[in-house]
């Protein structure tokens, strides 16, 4: 009998393993933005970055004998995601380039509790009061961070972190209305995303394009960084895990990201916390987490309790990984 507990917890410890990388990817992909905007046009980096991502993508649907065509809902959902992903990784670049990897990574990590006032997939009815307090405490952790040494103006860095994280619920939540009950397979939907990307950057990226010409084997890994690790392989390695594991569980491993970007920030970045930005990271931090098992609780507690329910609609809002890249797809 312990042989096949064993057996089965194996598994279950794999996909936490891959959860945790995934976390740690995402959580990292700040510092590495930050890094090659500093050298790089941002249009030029999101467009090397979509690029890469679609030559990537684009093979792996290809290669697939059966079900390689793309149907119409993918084409339709991806089509609008692409859009609206776009929209979200311009605000989170532009952001990255004008404050900390640590800041832009906290204040992201928004999105979790943001996203349940706008989704509308769940019919849990609306929040209970606890949510709004565990809202609180983010929007608090917000103003620490933003405060930077002192309470002395906002940093636009900052208040364009806020702005991609409140359009980045938004994604969160459309994706959930796209997606729902529809024929949609989350490779075929990331690469149609991908070659939107690329098309929406090719032509506000081409004036830059040739200073990827002169860019050095560094900056050129961290394109590559952003595009197969951060991007494709981080999305399809969350949707392998969360197959072999809880939602609710998958989560909660992916709701560290903000801390792997302050541990990434500090310890790879050489940056520096404030006493205000430590404050805030670790109200951040609890608040999400605290928001995050309110939400579940309020969303799968009435589906415990009715009869005749088949099952429990369990996780995120969304079908969708948590980070800069959606994190739904790139």
């Amino acid at each position: 009998m312990s042989g096949v507990s064993v057996n089965l917890a194996l598994p279950a410890r794999r996909a936490d393993a891959v959860l945790l990388l995934v976390a740690l990817v995402w959580g990292s992909s700040y510092l590495a933005a930050k890094t090659a905007v500093d050298v790089l046009p941002v249009m030029v980096v999101l467009c090397a970055r979509y690029v890469l991502s679609a030559a990537v993508c684009l093979p792996l649907v290809t290669a697939r004998r059966r079900d390689r065509r793309f149907t119409r809902d993918e084409w339709t959902a991806g089509g609008v995601l692409g859009l609206t992903q776009a929209a979200v990784l311009v605000l989170e670049t532009y952001g990255v380039a004008h404050t900390s990897a640590a800041n832009a990574g906290l204040i992201i990590s928004l999105t979790i509790v943001l996203t349940p006032f706008l989704d509308r997939t769940s019919g849990a009815g609306r929040l209970p009061p606890r949510y709004f307090a565990a809202t609180g405490v983010c929007l608090l952790a917000v103003v620490l961070l933003m405060s930077g040494s002192g309470f002395h103006g906002l940093r636009g860095g900052d208040l364009l972190m806020l702005a991609a994280a409140v359009v980045r619920a938004a994604h969160v939540a459309l994706v959930g209305r796209l997606t729902a009950g529809r024929a949609v397979r989350p490779l075929h939907l990331t690469t149609v995303q991908t070659v939107v990307g690329s098309v929406v950057f090719a032509v506000p990226a081409a004036s830059g394009l040739p200073a990827l010409g002169s860019a050095d084997a560094a900056v050129w890994g961290q394109l590559v960084y952003l595009a197969l690790f951060c991007s494709v392989f981080a999305f399809l390695a969350q949707t392998w895990a969360v197959q072999r594991s809880s939602a609710s569980r998958a989560s909660l491993l992916l709701g560290t990201e903000p801390v792997w970007a302050v541990a990434v920030g500090i310890g790879l970045g050489g940056e520096r916390f404030t006493v205000f930005a430590a404050a805030g990271a670790a109200l951040m931090v609890a608040g999400t987490y605290w928001g995050q098992a309110v939400e579940r609780a309020h969303r799968t507690g009435p589906v415990e309790r009715g009869p005749g329910v088949p099952g429990e609609r369990e996780g995120r809002t969304a079908p969708v990984p948590s980070g800069p890249d959606a994190r739904s797809v790139t």
